[in-house]
């Protein structure tokens, strides 16, 4: 145990991106447990303490590059350096078997969907996509499959109707630390307590890269299912990891980065544009209009009533 560590205390290997990632990490730094170092990507030209690098550098840790985890031989490295429990956090890098099983305690991720229904990347879209009314964020143990390894907890989260990709994110997040500050303390106390909850592969969806409809936004929908496909790309003032639904005005391509379902019924031709009030255009879809307010054309970012006039029809995105 080295020296610097107490009875209770779990020497950490953090791996972590995104701003999650710098989250865990200052909480981490916050408690007892020892922080033997942080495996991360380096972005040079943000600012010092955005992201997980410049939080470690600010932190004083130890750092490894973010590709360190494919390496077999970093193994080694884990259990020279006495690490209790690796954790991961939001860093998308495929972690070698070898090094999962070197932390003598063992490897865990903190997933922001459920398991093992929401699998795989960007859950909290596919959430909002899929029109869930109950999300959740899972703290699982690691194995080589991704996404696989048995729940040691699990944390049930209410969507709302004006959730967004962004704000069910965070909501994941906010849900998340207090798990992994759980994990540490039994794992430092009794780490047979830590739960080790099978996952049903019955029940498994692994979601990959894929975007709904390839991004394309679909006029013959169902308003509420265009309105839940918006809000699922939306991360403002981030980047989107599926960008936004495409649609087409005459040549031109633009994105809908603002919608909403106005619950006014409509029998215009989908895609129609029909009144204009302020900002917003409203769009005929199946069965509604659809408010539309912000929208992305020629590479400029305006007010959808700047563009879109009434008669005008949108056409389905390309």
């Amino acid at each position: 145990m080295p020296e610097s560590q107490h009875p209770g205390d779990v020497s950490v290997l953090l791996v972590a991106e995104e701003a999650a990632g710098v989250r865990a990490l200052r909480a981490i730094a916050a408690t007892r447990h020892r922080i033997v170092g942080v495996v991360t990507s380096e972005h040079p030209r943000a600012r010092r303490g955005t992201t997980v690098r410049g939080a470690a550098e600010q932190l004083g840790c130890s750092i490894w590059p973010a590709g360190v985890v494919h390496d077999p031989a970093f193994a080694a490295v884990v259990r020279a350096a006495g690490v209790d429990v690796l954790l991961n956090v939001h860093s998308l890098h495929l972690i070698h078997p070898a090094v999962l099983a070197a932390p003598a305690i063992g490897s865990f991720n903190l997933h922001p969907g459920p398991l093992p229904e929401y699998s795989g990347l960007n859950s909290p879209s596919w959430a909002i996509y899929n029109g869930e009314s109950c999300h959740a964020t899972t703290l699982h143990w690691m194995a080589p499959e991704i996404d696989s390894g048995p729940i040691a907890y699990r944390e049930d989260i209410a969507t709302k109707e004006n959730d967004t990709g962004l704000s069910l994110s965070a909501k994941c997040v906010r849900t998340g630390l207090p798990m992994l500050l759980r994990l540490l303390n039994v794992a430092g106390n009794d780490p047979a307590g830590i739960p080790r909850m099978p996952q049903d592969p019955s029940l498994r969806r692994y979601y990959g890269r894929e975007v709904p409809e390839n991004g394309r936004l679909r006029w013959l929908q169902p308003a509420r299912s265009i309105e839940r496909f918006v809000r699922a790309c939306d991360y403002f003032p981030w980047q989107s990891p599926w960008g936004h639904p495409r649609a087409r005005l005459g040549d031109q391509s633009l994105r809908i980065l603002k919608a909403f379902c106005s619950a006014r019924l409509c029998m215009a031709l989908a895609g129609t544009v029909g009144d204009v009030a302020g900002a917003i255009a409203f769009v005929a879809a199946a069965d509604a209009w659809i408010g539309v307010s912000r929208i992305e054309i020629s590479g400029h970012v305006v007010n959808a009533a700047e563009v879109l006039k009434p008669g005008v029809r949108l056409e389905d995105g390309r």
